[in-house]
């Protein structure tokens, strides 16, 4: 089973625009993602319809912040990607038959629940600005060494 990866995506690219100018356009941002524009304008698109992100066409376009980096927490950002499911364990059968698989079910759905209402109050707590903080610091240590890569600004 594979990873859902857009909260990780869009949160990278998040900090990214926090780090910009202007405007950045479709390309640059997937070319820094190494993704696809057409993939990350329809990640994007939940965030601008949350007035996380807006984005202007025409030459010097492109998408840029909307709102404070203080403003937006990483839940916020998952709940605007669609609040996709965050545990990537389930039940082997929703409805079943058996009685064992029913009191599983029972045991698991309760711990399932216990761990996502935990992990949703944890990235709700944390903000955008926090993650801006972590990468300047983690950039300040960085700069003395030789490794430095296209996308580390």
């Amino acid at each position: 089973m594979t990873r859902d990866s857009r909260l990780s995506a869009v949160l990278h690219v998040l900090l990214h625009l926090a780090e910009m100018d202007g405007p950045a356009t479709s390309e640059t941002l997937a070319k820094a993602m190494g993704s696809n524009p057409v993939v990350l304008r329809r990640l994007l698109g939940g965030l601008r319809e949350a007035g996380f992100v807006a984005s202007e066409k025409g030459h010097g376009g492109g998408w840029s912040l909307a709102c404070r980096l203080t403003d937006i927490s990483l839940r916020d950002v998952h709940e605007a990607l669609g609040a996709p499911t965050l545990l990537a364990i389930g039940h082997r059968s929703e409805h079943p038959d058996c009685l064992v698989e029913k009191a599983v079910n029972a045991a698991l759905g309760s711990a399932f629940a216990e761990a996502e209402a935990l992990l949703l109050a944890r990235l709700g707590g944390v903000s955008l600005a926090q993650l801006s903080a972590d990468f300047h610091q983690r950039l300040q240590s960085h700069r003395g060494t030789a490794h430095h890569h296209d996308h580390d600004f």
